[in-house]
């Protein structure tokens, strides 16, 4: 019942502070053990000169490098709550919080895409682009205004999962510790799932556990947005519509799955081919075209973020607490 305390109060600054960036983020700390594992593994790495013996050796080293990760990120904030509560149970409780606080991210991700609308309606395209390049991977110096609203949407839309609901269930189910064991993996996807030269072989398991790790989430996200579309009188149907037809039209098997659904609701086409690291990558379409995108669709994608939190909360959240109390 303290997890969950905590993590309806996590949620709730969230919404009314965002991310304390005043703050050094426990999810940077998760990043440098990456980097400095990154590193090792590379370096002990390249005395094998014969390429299936170094890509062997490159995939044991992504094992490694996930199982480190993990073990140091969840177990850390074990041991910590483990002795906050030795001290007292309120000053645990306090720490849980503030734990649960940081690893959502609801308010940032819209207050981050908000400035991408605010320049491209009181800025330049010029502003809007580098807006937009702080919240996605994708190059973003030749994107047009339709482009750039297209991004910025996608990253709300799939980010509502990755960033927003995937980590509040673990953070239901169990507390502070499973959020970071959430984090660590979805971190270490972030910096090495690539399928790139240098990542291809290191981060493969990072970036297949990321996948089995939000598959079931996803999918939850999904659910629970078009349930959001109706109640934002948005169009939930078309929502729906395309859902079922869109949800496997990308790479991951995760990342279609909130795309399609806000592509839907707001009657727009999302994705299509995009740049990365200079190099062009074929997309397929998501959506239905009746219109083209327009820079308010960013604060619509924004609002079903928020619905789509707040009714996960409430759906998970209250489940959780009528099993608790039986």
């Amino acid at each position: 019942m303290v997890s969950l305390a905590a993590c309806v109060t996590g949620f709730l600054l969230d919404l009314l502070f965002g991310d304390p960036v005043w703050l050094y983020h426990p999810v940077r700390l998760i990043g440098r053990w990456i980097t400095f594992l990154e590193k090792q593994i590379f370096g002990f790495c390249e005395k094998y000169t014969e390429e299936k013996m170094k890509a062997k050796k490159l995939l044991i080293g992504g094992g490694f490098l996930w199982v480190s990760v993990v073990l140091v990120s969840t177990g850390i904030p074990c041991l910590l709550l483990l002795l906050a509560g030795k001290i007292h149970p309120v000053f645990a409780f306090c720490l849980e919080t503030f734990w649960c606080y940081q690893l959502l991210a609801a308010a940032s991700l819209r207050k981050e895409s908000k400035k991408v609308y605010e320049k491209l309606t009181k800025g330049t395209l010029a502003e809007a682009r580098k807006a937009v390049s702080m919240i996605v991977g994708r190059d973003t110096e030749a994107l047009d205004e339709k482009g750039v609203i297209k991004a910025a949407v996608e990253t709300v839309a799939e980010n509502t999962s990755d960033g927003e609901v995937a980590p509040l269930i673990f953070l239901l189910l169990g507390g502070a510790p499973l959020g970071f064991f959430y984090k660590a993996v979805n971190t270490m996807d972030s910096m090495v799932g690539y399928k790139n030269e240098k990542y291809l072989y290191l981060g493969r398991i990072p970036a297949k556990l990321d996948d089995v790790m939000n598959f079931i989430p996803a999918r939850v996200s999904a659910v629970i947005m078009i349930l959001s579309s109706f109640l934002l009188r948005m169009d939930g149907k078309n929502a729906y519509k395309v859902y079922k037809k869109d949800r496997r039209k990308h790479a991951s098997p995760n990342a279609a799955q909130t795309e399609s659904v806000c592509a839907g609701a707001l009657d727009i086409e999302l994705a299509g081919d995009a740049f990365y690291f200079g190099k062009r990558v074929h997309k397929e379409t998501i959506g239905i075209p009746y219109r083209e995108p327009e820079a308010e669709d960013i604060v619509r994608a924004g609002k079903l973020l928020y619905m789509t939190a707040f009714l996960t909360l409430l759906i998970l959240g209250g489940g959780k607490a009528c099993v608790l109390l039986m």
